[in-house]
């Protein structure tokens, strides 16, 4: 099979080459192994896929392995992703007629199962830098049949991240450059996508959406999914573009004066659930931003560091360090100053129940903490003087990041992510920064405090907020149990 594809030789690599069958036997059909990137449009693993299948004269099928709750995954996370699968599923099928099978368990089985049964000669999958999916794919690769090959295309970062660079870089300002040199070459528009050639014989897999999802729902009731953020790769496109509220054609402007201010949540762009699950492809927004760059040129410029280079920074991390969870992935000058004062004296120390509780002294770290819990999503600059002062507030510098990661990955709709991840590592372990004046329990890790954050923005007005957005929660979620018992007597 040919590696030839509308999709650039550089984004897809090679995990396994399986051999070509000699006695003449026609190749298997392709199967994409879908993860990362939940998305029928603008999807170069996807495109990949159909190229290959076209070239053999195959069909091709997209297969998704459901994990029990990954990486403890709850329902409010299981929720919008089975969600969006369900509209995918419909929306492959009805658009390029492709079948998309759903297993469950564990895709180290499921994939090459599969694989046997439909004699299928090539695996495409996507990239994920994360330890678990790795180590996946190395247990697949050693599973399936001498003949079968294995490609992964990085269908998630602008510039691939192998290609972006080939070792775990230092900051941003080390990455960009290298990401801007690769930029003229894959910030470029997608393919049209048509249907393949050959068609899959007509299946019999059954997919029970609505039981699934109510069985993801019930299992992990304890965080209960979101209403504020309609899942699916068309509620993803009016996010970006959408007529009434669309953060391009209407929000754009206020994005580099107003990101930082909690009280301003509608100056951010509201992409990243759709990011962290795939439903719109990273290079989708850029392309359309760089369109629309004349209007607002510093939003633009602000959001691309932020989509691109940031993101793909992160990807950099999680991919080139092996611990990118742990004190052992922090340079060596903040492990140094972590250890230097681990036995300094706290002011106050919670365990992680209080934390989780928001029972602290602190009004508005316990507003932050109440607005991931209820509403999913913490303002991107809180979420740094939220994880600072669990280091502040715990009794050793490995608590408050496995506290910290614990916590964000429950309650967060984009936790699990490489940006959490880094997110948590930056502002525990220095990681990305530098070296700041030392002071208690910080040692030169950057200091962030209550004043600091009084001097940028109105903390008693986010407080205020977040109560209102909390109430408002809690008071829709009866009427909701209401209308859900009521649905179940009609039926």
């Amino acid at each position: 099979m040919t590696m030839t594809s509308s999709v650039q030789p550089g984004r897809v690599r090679v995990l396994k080459e399986g051999r070509r069958p000699s006695d003449g036997k026609a190749a298997g059909p392709v199967v994409y192994w879908m993860f990362r990137d939940q998305r029928s449009r603008d999807n170069w693993a996807l495109i990949h896929a159909v190229d290959q299948a076209n070239k053999a004269n195959v069909p091709v099928a997209v297969a998704f392995n459901l994990f029990d709750q990954f990486k403890g995954a709850k329902a409010r996370h299981l929720g919008f992703m089975l969600r969006a699968l369900q509209k995918l599923c419909l929306s492959l099928q009805q658009t390029l007629q492709i079948p998309f099978f759903l297993f469950r368990g564990e895709a180290e089985d499921t994939i090459p199962n599969f694989l046997s049964e439909c004699g299928a000669s090539l695996l495409v999958t996507d990239f994920s830098p994360l330890r678990e999916v790795r180590k996946c794919k190395e247990d697949i690769c050693k599973r399936v049949g001498d003949s079968v090959s294995v490609h992964e295309v990085d269908a998630h970062n602008v510039v691939p991240a192998w290609l972006a660079s080939e070792k775990l870089e230092y900051s941003a300002k080390t990455i960009r450059s290298k990401i801007n040199k690769r930029l003229p070459e894959y910030l470029i528009d997608f393919p049209t996508l048509e249907p393949p050639v050959r068609k899959w014989d007509s299946t019999n897999h059954v997919i029970v959406w609505d039981e699934i999802i109510a069985e993801a729902l019930r299992k992990g009731a304890e965080v209960p999914e979101i209403a504020w953020c309609e899942p699916g790769e068309k509620a993803a496109m009016e996010v970006l573009m959408g007529s009434k509220n669309g953060f391009l054609t209407k929000r754009l402007k206020n994005y580099s004066t107003d990101r930082n201010n909690p009280l301003k949540p509608s100056a951010l762009s509201g992409l990243s659930p759709y990011l962290h699950f795939g439903q719109i492809s990273a290079q989708r927004c850029a392309l359309e931003a760089r369109a629309v760059r004349k209007l607002s040129p510093q939003a633009v410029d602000t959001f691309l560091e932020e989509l691109i280079v940031r993101r793909e920074l992160a990807d950099n991390f999680c991919y080139y360090q092996p611990h990118y969870d742990s004190l052992k992935g922090a340079w060596e000058w903040a492990r140094k100053t972590l250890m230097d004062h681990a036995s300094d004296k706290r002011e106050h120390l919670y365990t992680r129940e209080q934390l989780e509780k928001a029972q602290t002294s602190d009004p508005l770290w316990n507003a932050s903490q109440l607005e991931m819990v209820h509403h999913g999503k913490m303002h991107g600059f809180m979420r740094m003087y939220w994880a600072k002062k669990i280091l502040e507030w715990t009794r050793r510098p490995e608590e408050a990041l496995e506290i910290s990661i614990y916590l964000n990955d429950k309650y967060e709709i984009d936790g699990r992510d490489p940006n959490g991840y880094v997110g948590c590592m930056w502002s525990i372990c220095g990681v990305h920064d530098q070296g700041w004046r030392e002071r208690p329990v910080f040692g030169k890790i950057r200091y962030m405090n209550f004043a600091g954050c009084k001097r940028k923005f109105d903390v008693d007005g986010y407080i205020a907020y977040v109560k209102r957005l909390v109430g408002e929660i809690k008071k829709r979620k009866p009427e909701n149990q209401l209308n859900g018992k009521a649905k179940e007597l009609r039926s």
